[in-house]
């Protein structure tokens, strides 16, 4: 934070900033080896004599190389699953209906109707609205501890609903104006003579790494708030045959989030120490903000029409469960007629219908407006339950877990739970979040039933781990844009996500098996 900076002069460069040359460099060899590894694993693996049937060695040696795609990154993630789906249909192991049948699921829909609400809320800064909301409660512009509270309560519950890496961009500018304020406090409190660097006050740490680290928080809370989890819901139904509602889900993901935003407030603050503690000015910066949004517009009435009757309805089958059971014709009606991806639809398409000027014939949202969410993330969704359904139904799946489940000696359902965490947190760091959990949640699942152990418990948890990877700004999107506001020292980041990666191990481990049984799953 230069002193340009701190007027929000360079604050789009600041943004952008790439990594270092060393992290680029390591960039570019991961893709390169990726380029030569992918398909040299798979030729190999083509060839090499094993006790697998031709269908299942040819689908084990795709599969690899989309692995290597994935972790590596030669071609975009989505794109690799692509090219692994296609291969699987040039090479014989099904005709191409069989196997993008499962591209069909409903939970496709679920992502694209949310993205396109997400797209909205966006769009027309009812998010950002919420966010000076919280930030304007009385006596929360008052203190560094509250503020970085408040942002962070602000950034976990809108990822429950909107692309982390959307959110945090979104509230990136905010965190930024509110480190401006804070750092003039400073300034004007440091001894003539003593180095002043805006850049490296350790409150600034604090501010921005709640905002990546909170997203990822906040995003475990509903089957919508990240990728991976619909990914896991998916694979976890089909794999098991239960069905987990939207409000299931948040029921059971409820304690761990509000533990870990809690545990992630408190590590921030007592890592980062801000070196100041009251505060003036922030509560006058965020009533000048909230002043330029001016009135509720039209069409973030509209939006919040739209987003309101969409959770209502995603939740409306647990709660008859709740009142009649999971076995009552009435929750059997509720939940085949409100299916979730069709609400998503029906929700998004309300964008479409209600008018910010019927004069002029305007809706919320235009077509070309929707069309910019994130389609890359519904291509990779596709293909992972593509994988997902053919090591199922290739037999390939049974093949693996038997072997690793005698190769690990794996017997017992806490044993399983603590490699599937640790095992989505590793590749998490290394890859992206959603293809973290299209890699480990497949291989967790097998290895659970060969060893005679219910697979939902473990495979839920890997997907929740897979929201992980705090340490490196290659992790997750979101990490990479804090790092690139240039107030995160790499050293910072790694040492503050070393430990969150920890706790948010040990709490997961804890407390997903209690939530799962306390719902009724086992």
């Amino acid at each position: 934070m230069t002193s340009a900076l701190l007027t929000g002069g360079t604050y789009r460069g600041l943004a952008e900033q790439k990594l270092s040359p060393a992290e680029e460099r390591f960039e570019r060899a991961r893709r390169t080896v990726g380029f030569v590894l992918a398909p040299l694993v798979t030729i190999v693996f083509l060839f090499v004599p094993t006790t697998l049937d031709s269908g299942q060695q040819t689908l084990a040696a795709v599969l690899l190389g989309v692995v290597v795609l994935w972790v590596c990154e030669p071609v975009p993630i989505p794109i690799g699953g692509l090219i692994g789906v296609a291969a699987i249909v040039v090479l014989g192991v099904l005709p191409a209906d069989d196997v993008l049948e499962p591209f069909g699921s409903s939970t496709v829909f679920v992502f694209i109707g949310a993205f396109i609400l997400a797209q909205a809320m966006l769009r027309h800064g009812l998010a950002r609205r919420f966010a000076f909301f919280i930030l304007a409660i009385p006596g929360v512009g008052r203190s560094t501890w509250r503020v970085i509270a408040a942002l962070g309560f602000v950034t976990c519950v809108l990822s429950a609903f909107i692309s982390n890496t959307a959110t945090v961009a979104m509230l990136l500018p905010t965190a930024v104006g509110l480190l401006t304020v804070i750092a003039e406090l400073i300034r004007g409190r440091t001894p003539e003579g003593e180095r002043f660097d805006p850049l490296r006050l350790r409150v600034g740490i604090a501010l921005m790494l709640v905002l990546a680290y909170g997203a990822s928080v906040g995003g475990l809370l509903t089957p919508i708030g990240s990728p991976p989890n619909l990914i896991g819901r998916g694979l976890i139904e089909e794999a098991t045959g239960e069905r987990i509602s939207f409000l299931q889900w948040t029921t059971m993901a409820l304690p761990a989030c509000v533990a870990m935003f809690v545990i992630l407030v408190v590590l921030l603050i007592l890592l980062n120490r801000p070196e100041i503690r009251k505060l003036t000015g922030v509560e006058e910066y965020v009533a000048g903000e909230r002043a330029k949004l001016g009135r509720f517009s039209p069409a973030e009435r509209n939006t919040l029409i739209a987003f309101t009757i969409t959770v209502v309805l995603w939740v409306t089958p647990g709660i008859v469960a709740l009142v009649a059971g999971n076995d009552s014709r009435a929750y059997e009606l509720i939940s085949d007629r409100l299916d979730e991806g069709i609400v998503a639809v029906l929700g998004a398409a309300l964008l479409f219908v209600l008018p910010t000027n019927w004069a002029q014939r305007r809706f919320t949202l235009t077509w070309s407006e929707a069309a910019r969410i994130d389609w890359g993330t519904v291509l990779l969704f596709g293909s992972g339950i593509i994988f997902g359904s053919l090591l199922s139904s290739t037999g390939l799946a049974e093949r693996v877990g038997n072997g690793l489940a005698g190769a690990l000696g794996i017997g017992s359902g806490l044993a399983l739970t603590i490699f599937a965490v640790l095992l989505a947190i590793l590749v998490s760091e290394t890859t992206s979040n959603t293809a973290s959990a299209a890699v480990v949640v497949p291989i967790v699942i097998p290895i659970a039933l060969a060893a005679g152990v219910d697979p939902f418990t473990p495979a839920l948890a890997a997907t929740f781990a897979a929201s992980f990877g705090f340490m490196l700004p290659v992790s997750t999107p979101q990490n990479a844009i804090v790092y690139g506001s240039g107030a995160v020292p790499i050293t910072k980041m790694i040492r503050s996500g070393a430990a969150f990666d920890v706790i948010g191990a040990i709490l997961i481990m804890l407390l997903i098996p209690l939530m799962v049984a306390a719902v009724g799953f086992s």
